[in-house]
């Protein structure tokens, strides 16, 4: 099993919705990184979705249900898409402030590619991710 982070726009897509819909095609993904991370996704991996924007952290857990297939909408064949399904809510969202303030997190790419929209979490980043949204 792998793991992975997903970036969304509250305003846009917010995992509340996610909850509330049962699952959601990840669509919408223009960087060729990001596309190629998709594309490493195997069904039963787990996502976290963090809110992007004014919130700026991690809320929630997904899954991929759905393997990466040609993006429906996308006539030019270079984009791809997966489905998620929601796992749970974190107890406590993980904010980017505490992901910079943690030391087992400084290597994320999170940090380090703040600009890519779907990343690998390392098994390390995965299980102190969890660990610490249950301290509060």
């Amino acid at each position: 099993m792998q793991y992975w982070l997903v970036k969304t726009e509250p305003e846009e897509f917010s995992f509340d919705q996610l909850l509330i819909d049962g699952k959601v095609l990840w669509d919408g993904v223009r960087n060729y990184q990001a596309r190629n991370n998709l594309k490493k996704m195997k069904k039963g991996d787990l996502v976290f979705i963090y809110h992007s924007g004014k919130s700026k952290e991690i809320v929630g857990i997904s899954e991929v249900f759905k393997e990466y297939y040609p993006e429906p909408l996308d006539d030019s064949g270079l984009w791809v898409v997966v489905e998620l399904k929601p796992v749970k809510r974190l107890n406590n969202s993980i904010t980017l402030k505490q992901i910079k303030n943690e030391k087992p997190l400084v290597n994320m790419s999170l940090l380090k590619q703040s600009r890519l929209s779907v990343m690998s979490v390392s098994d390390l980043e995965y299980f102190f991710i969890n660990k610490l949204s249950n301290k509060k």
